[in-house]
């Protein structure tokens, strides 16, 4: 699998950031490394996210991540039309056809859906198996976002803590009165605020999001191909269900005039 260019393009420009700031706004890059400040704030992450959840939840962060570096090209295309040729098929009344061409699809969720109508499953009862299956899926992935966004309010409340801690270590060297002392232990103590913010904004919050994205994105697939089951069950038209089908995943667009700019035509003026 590809890299996600979008995701590629949020990591470069996140490196870009950091060292920018690093570079031109920092008196002393060094004072922005701060590793019992970053522990403090990944490991208090990670103990709390574990209290929170099973394990088993906790240990798919990591396969997580890696399908929102990976660039996931749903089949939309390739599933409608299979679908609309099974039910070109099914129209025939070639049973044999049907379940010759259901063995080259490759979307358990459009294969399920067709074998229930090939067996005389009522269109009802299909409906509500699917259904279920969409809310299921719906509602597996919002939990795996939903990790994401309980780290990234985790992630700035530890931070405070090991601001807390440097704030402690402060109050010791206060009575020697040395200036330089004082303001490297206040600058520390902030460093770890600025790693859980860091964290929750720059990596938390955009995984959870982008995996939403994902959600929304298959939800869109998997409404069409129910709308195309209820119509294969209906014996419906495969013309009427390929335009059905293809207005449920098009994207906005003129539906008066072609705008491509490939085929639009200069517009006669009065």
């Amino acid at each position: 699998m590809r890299m996600n260019p979008s995701t590629l393009i949020g990591i470069v420009a996140s490196i870009l950031l950091l060292g920018i700031v690093l570079i031109f706004s920092a008196e002393k890059p060094s004072l922005f490394v701060d590793l019992p400040g970053l522990g403090i704030v990944l490991v208090g992450t990670a103990a709390a996210t574990f209290i929170a959840y099973p394990l088993r939840e906790v240990m798919r962060i990591f396969g997580l991540i890696r399908s929102v570096m990976h660039y996931e090209k749903l089949q939309t295309d390739k599933d409608l039309e299979d679908l609309v040729e099974i039910s070109r098929i099914w129209m025939q009344s070639d049973i044999r056809a049907v379940e010759a061409a259901l063995e080259k699809v490759s979307n358990p969720f459009l294969r399920s859906g067709v074998q229930l109508v090939i067996d005389n499953v009522p269109e009802p009862d299909i409906l509500d198996l699917l259904q279920w299956r969409i809310a299921r899926m719906k509602a597996k992935e919002h939990a795996e976002a939903q990790l994401f966004r309980v780290m990234a309010g985790f992630a700035p409340a530890f931070g405070m803590v090991g601001t807390l801690v440097g704030l402690v270590n402060l109050l010791f060297v206060l009575g020697d009165g040395d200036i330089t002392v004082i303001g490297r232990q206040m600058a520390l103590a902030l460093m770890t605020t600025f790693y859980g913010v860091l964290l929750a904004n720059l990596i938390f919050k955009p995984i959870a999001v982008k995996l939403e994205r994902r959600t929304e994105q298959r939800l869109v697939l998997l409404n069409t191909i129910l709308q195309g089951i209820s119509m294969m069950s209906q014996k419906r038209s495969p013309a009427l269900m390929r335009e059905t089908l293809r207005a449920f995943v098009a994207d906005v667009r003129d539906e008066i005039r072609d705008t491509d700019p490939t085929t639009a035509r200069a517009e006669p003026t009065a």
